[in-house]
């Protein structure tokens, strides 16, 4: 794929911890490439459940401005 430091550097751009950044440089090193790949996509699924997660927040937060835009129309 490319040099280790482009590996790493591309796991923390993706947010993964220390931990699982070496456990994944381990695996690579070990040509477990399909151990890797899945816990990239396993990680990749928990970054997605976080994204879901703060998307619901933000419709939370827009559905009150707008009620509370509403409101000050009418008054």
């Amino acid at each position: 794929m490319g040099e280790m430091s482009d590996i790493i550097q591309n796991l923390k751009d993706a947010g993964c911890s220390e931990q699982q950044t070496k456990d994944i440089c381990s695996l690579y090193k070990a040509g477990r490439i399909q151990d890797v790949i899945r816990t990239l996509r396993c990680h990749r699924c928990h970054l997605m459940d976080q994204l879901h997660e703060s998307q619901s927040k933000v419709d939370c937060l827009d559905f009150l401005v707008y009620q509370m835009e509403k409101e000050q129309n009418i008054r």
